[in-house]
């Protein structure tokens, strides 16, 4: 689909409303961290959470890949559940296809996540940074960008693809052994130098896969006090709030019960149902 068909699509779909639910969508069960950031922060709200999980890992993918899976997704999201907003739950397909997707949906709030590197160029004290996200994040044109707006900061950057971290930790949400994903983490950050927080070392490491958090004791075991871990679904959440305050799109707090997600899967849908026993709290689904 290119920009014009895209724009032209538009009028297939009504306009945002107040009532309707927020879309999230993510390679698989990774933007369930960002999900979970959302709940906390828009509590009367509904979300539709969409798995692409036949079509996983992203990271590893070609850029026009992930930019036709995402136009896919938002189609499907607008098209069966008439969304108010879409929250891009996963580096990688921001990285694709976040631009394209605003150009394309104008009227639809679109939120989308990168890696927190001013934030970790702001917190850090060696000034240096370790990086670590999937291969396609960090060889875009949207990454590179970002990297090189912070050229006058005088923190360096350390960068690590992350090669089958993703992959390992959808494994484990349907039962595979954690052993795997803790090898593969204690390698990327090993890969990347020294931690701690005398000179010359990382004192701080960005995740720059949403995947990555699911797993965040795994990550504190083998960074322990040597290093600040930053996750930036927080700030997605706010983000989303903030646009959907503007747009006047926030759901009324006293026509709201407990919100509803609805979960939904390109391939099999256990993987995300186990992942989200695992992961998200459910007392409020």
């Amino acid at each position: 689909m290119n920009n014009s068909k895209g724009a032209s699509g538009l009028k297939q779909y009504p306009a945002p409303a107040s009532h309707t639910p927020i879309g999230v969508f993510d390679s698989g069960i990774g933007g369930l961290g960002v999900l979970r950031a959302l709940m906390a922060e828009l509590p009367h709200e509904r979300f539709v959470y969409l798995a692409d999980n036949a079509h996983a890992p992203y990271g590893e993918r070609g850029q026009d890949f992930v930019l036709e899976r995402a136009r896919a997704l938002a189609g499907r999201l607008l098209r069966e559940h008439a969304i108010k907003a879409l929250v891009v739950a996963c580096n990688t397909a921001t990285a694709a296809a976040v631009r394209a997707l605003r150009a394309e949906l104008g009227q639809l709030p679109i939120v989308g996540i990168e890696p927190a590197l001013k934030p970790a160029a702001a917190a850090s004290r060696t000034g240096h940074i370790g990086v670590l996200a999937t291969r396609g994040t960090l060889q875009s044109a949207k990454f590179q960008e970002l990297l090189h707006g912070l050229g006058h900061h005088p923190a360096r950057f350390h960068l690590r693809a992350c090669d089958g971290l993703a992959d390992a930790i959808e494994k484990e949400a349907v039962g595979a052994d954690c052993a795997r994903t803790a090898e593969l983490i204690g390698e990327h950050i090993a890969a990347l130098g020294a931690l701690g927080r005398s000179a010359g070392q990382i004192d701080t490491l960005v995740l720059g896969c949403t995947h990555y958090p699911l797993v965040w004791p795994l990550w504190q075991q083998r960074v322990a006090d040597a290093a600040t871990l930053l996750d930036p679904a927080a700030a997605v959440a706010r983000q989303c709030r903030r646009v959907l305050a503007e747009r006047g799109l926030l759901h009324p707090p006293h026509l709201a019960a407990a919100p509803l997600i609805q979960w939904l899967a390109t391939g099999s849908p256990q993987t995300v149902q186990a992942a989200v026993a695992r992961w998200v709290s459910v007392e409020r689904l």
